[in-house]
């Protein structure tokens, strides 16, 4: 079988619903491997609420759809407060990238719960504002920033980074909507570890398997890099 597009390849699916300290009920989903245990662990943080981003958004859902088979990873995706798919809706409504700092505090609540290991945050556009405001208040081994636009971090939420012991990776498309390698350079450069990966011919939504791809690899390589390469063909 041909891996691309929405193909889904096996995977232990669980739907799952996460609390927050402010009293509402978040909808989700995690995906572990099928016949043995997890080696790292995704906190998928999905793009804005208000421009359509949701736990299905392609890259997430792919993510789900393809690492617990592929490279032994656990995906745990939610969506944000007030955001619905066809997993249900999500209690409250959009907090402009504040409030949902409690959402990220559920879903880590549930990666403690279950023992997940090795857990990384993913944040994608929107994603990545909630990743940088809150990543550190939380136990994980790093995190990786999927088209940052920079629009809710300071600054100085970004250099906390610096120094932190957590990885951060930035993703940056060639030709992103809001951030682009150049000024995306000079942003990321008071955080020096930061992993920079700017990505030739990428576009802010990284349509496109070839796209999909190079980003999956992206974070295989960070969290289990022997699984690479990563497969085109999957024998059930």
């Amino acid at each position: 079988m041909e891996i691309r597009g929405g193909v889904e390849l096996p995977a232990r699916r669980e739907n799952i619903e996460l609390h927050t300290s402010d009293g509402l009920t978040l909808v989700g989903e995690l995906s572990v491997p099928l016949a043995k245990e997890p080696v790292a662990t995704i906190v998928a943080l999905h793009p804005l609420p208000t421009g359509g981003g949701f736990m299905d958004s392609h890259i997430i859902r792919k993510a789900a759809a393809r690492l617990p088979a592929l490279a032994d990873i656990a995906v745990l995706r939610f969506n944000f407060r007030g955001v619905s798919s066809p997993r249900g809706t999500s209690e409250g409504s959009f907090g402009h990238g504040v409030d949902e700092q409690h959402d990220l505090a559920a879903a880590m609540a549930i990666v403690a719960e279950r023992g997940l290991p090795h857990p990384w945050l993913l944040g994608w556009s929107f994603g990545t504002e909630v990743v940088i405001k809150y990543g550190l208040l939380h136990p994980i081994d790093g995190a990786i920033l999927l088209s940052p636009p920079l629009h809710r971090a300071t600054d100085a939420e970004l250099a906390a980074w610096a120094g932190s012991g957590k990885r951060l990776v930035a993703i940056i498309p060639e030709l992103d909507d809001f951030l682009r390698p150049p000024e995306a350079a000079r942003r990321f450069a008071i955080v020096p570890e930061t992993e920079f990966v700017a990505v030739e011919g990428g576009k802010h939504l990284w349509v496109g398997e070839n796209q999909t791809r190079r980003v999956l690899s992206e974070i295989v390589l960070r969290l289990n890099p022997s699984a690479l390469p990563l497969p085109e063909d999957f024998d059930s």
